[in-house]
C-alpha cells in the first residue's frame, strides 16, 4: 500500500511544480514493510511519537518512551509496544480503540536521522503480549502499511543525557508519578494509587511546579 495523493495534495504539488518529485517518492521511498535496517532502527530507539485520531476524526500526538527495543519489531510488517502506567485518560488507548489508523514518527536526534511508519493498530487488554513487556498495562500491535525515511536536515541535532527513572525494570518496577501527590488530584486517584500516594505525602500544585521546573518529577 502506499500513500495516497488527493485533490488539495495535487494542487498543492501542482502550485510548486513538485508533482513529478512527489510521484518519484512515492515510488522509490514509500514500502509496506520494513527493510533489515529500518527494523534495526526502530530496535534501538527508547522513544517514538505516536499519532492517533478519535471516533470525529480530531488527532492527538504522544511522546511515547521506554528502555531501548521497548518497540518490538515482530515481523517485517508487524511491530509492538507496551502501554505503561499514564495519566488515566487513555487519549492515544481509547482512539486505537475507536479508530485503528496510526502514525509513528522514530528519531535519532544526534545522527539525525527519522524514519515514519503508518499502519492499522489493534489495542491488546491483557495475554501473552502484555505479559512479555513488564510493568505493561496494555499493549498495541500495529499491522504496518506504509513505511519510510525522510530527510532530516531540518532535525536539530542533540545529545541523549539520561533514561527516564519512570522506565520499568525488568520487574515491571516503576516509582510513583510525582502528579499523584498532589492534593486536589488524591482524591480522585484510581484506588490502588491512593495509599502509595498517601504515604509519600501531598503536595501543593505550587510545591509540584517547583519540582517540575526543577527537573524532579
Amino acid at each position: 500500500m502506499a500513500v495516497l495523493y488527493g485533490p488539495e495534495h495535487r494542487a498543492l504539488q501542482d502550485a510548486s511544480d513538485s508533482r513529478r518529485l512527489a510521484d518519484l517518492w512515492q515510488e522509490k521511498l514509500i514500502h509496506g514493510a520494513l527493510a533489515e535496517d529500518e527494523q534495526g532502527f526502530i530496535a534501538s530507539r527508547d522513544y517514538f511519537f505516536l499519532s492517533t485520531v478519535d471516533a470525529e476524526g480530531k488527532p492527538t500526538v504522544s511522546y511515547k518512551g521506554g528502555g531501548a527495543g521497548f518497540v518490538r519489531v515482530l515481523d517485517a510488517k508487524t511491530i509492538a509496544f507496551p502501554g505503561y502506567d499514564g495519566n488515566g485518560m487513555f487519549l492515544s488507548a481509547g482512539n486505537i480503540a475507536e479508530k485503528p489508523s496510526v502514525g509513528l514518527l522514530f528519531i535519532d536526534f544526534e545522527t539525525p536521522h527519522r524514519l515514519r511508519v503508518q499502519g492499522e493498530a489493534e489495542l491488546i487488554r491483557d495475554g501473552a503480549l502484555v505479559e512479555s513487556f513488564p510493568g505493561a498495562a496494555y499493549a498495541v500491535r500495529i499491522t504496518i502499511t506504509d513505511a519510510f525515511v525522510n530527510c532530516g536536515r531540518y532535525i536539530h541535532k542533540m545529545k541523549r543525557v539520561e533514561t527516564s527513572r519512570h522506565v520499568p525494570d525488568p520487574g515491571g518496577e516503576q516509582p510513583m508519578a510525582e502528579w499523584k501527590r498532589i492534593d486536589w488530584v488524591q482524591p480522585h486517584l484510581p484506588k490502588q494509587d491512593k495509599a502509595p500516594a498517601a504515604d509519600a505525602g501531598e503536595l501543593t500544585m505550587e510545591q509540584y511546579g517547583a519540582k517540575v521546573v526543577a527537573g524532579d518529577t
